[in-house]
């Protein structure tokens, strides 16, 4: 029996596999990938050596759920007749009754939101547990989300915040990213050039968010009176960027709720 199933052989999936193989989580031939497209399993086949793959869920300790979520429901009951003890469940808007409903009473069920830069081991995911999970199946989640980023444990009604701030955040700075692109190409840069600064400059910046000072603390920072960072923040503050920001994370939250 395989200690880890990941149903779903997705990127997301990928990534959580690479990612737990790497951090010595687990071994390649203590996971089973399953996912029905041939050419997709024959691609992660030949990526992860031992791995083992399959077009249908098998019985494991315990089960990772990386699949559309109309296709949750169907994979819960399978995993519930083959005895799977505890689920992990990264669909998107899929609630945790939605499941408990499809397994039989005793499985553990842990609901979370990853996000995409967990492809590069730089995700911040959220989790909640459902009525059957106690403190070890959540440091269980954690183990296995905790190999490609950072780890939050939040309530279940606290998942569509979520969803609205992390899940879809990484959007939001990649509009940021071709915002300023643009904007130093406009004032003469090559465009090579422009991504270039650009790209170190929200990489260092994040760095710097790391250390513990705050946001507001690393503004000020760099902020002289009357230089050239307070005439640009002067002309977003006017532009009422921080109010889209929210405006931003209000609206994809609530339709996370919808989807809910």
């Amino acid at each position: 029996m395989s200690e880890l199933v990941v149903v779903g052989g997705g990127k997301m999936g990928e990534a959580l596999v690479g990612g737990l193989i790497a951090a010595g989580w687990s071994s390649a031939s203590a996971i089973t990938v399953v996912e029905p497209d041939d050419a997709r399993r024959a691609e992660l086949a030949d990526r992860f050596i031992g791995l083992d793959v399959s077009a249908v869920p098998v019985a494991a300790n315990g089960a990772l759920v990386a699949v559309k979520p109309q296709h949750v429901a169907s994979v819960c009951r399978s995993l519930g007749q083959l005895g799977v003890t505890r689920v992990l469940s990264i669909a998107a808007g899929v609630r945790i009754a939605a499941m408990e409903a499809e397994l039989p009473l005793e499985v553990a069920v842990v609901r979370a939101m990853p996000n995409t830069p967990a492809l590069v081991g730089a995700g911040a995911a959220a989790i909640a547990g459902g009525t059957n999970a106690a403190e070890t199946d959540l440091v269980w989640a954690e183990g296995i989300l905790g190999a490609v980023g950072t780890v939050v444990r939040v309530t279940e009604e606290q998942l569509d915040a979520v969803t609205g701030l992390s899940g879809s955040g990484p959007a939001y700075v990649f509009l940021v990213a071709e915002a300023l692109i643009d904007a130093g190409v406009r004032q003469g840069l090559a465009r090579p050039v422009a991504t270039e600064l650009t790209v170190q400059t929200l990489r260092g910046a994040a760095e710097l968010l790391a250390t513990g000072q705050s946001a507001a603390e690393l503004r000020a920072a760099v902020t002289s009176p009357g230089g050239t960072t307070a005439a640009g923040l002067h002309v977003l503050e006017s532009a009422a960027v921080r109010a889209a920001f929210a405006d931003a994370v209000a609206a994809a939250a609530d339709r996370s709720r919808q989807l809910g």
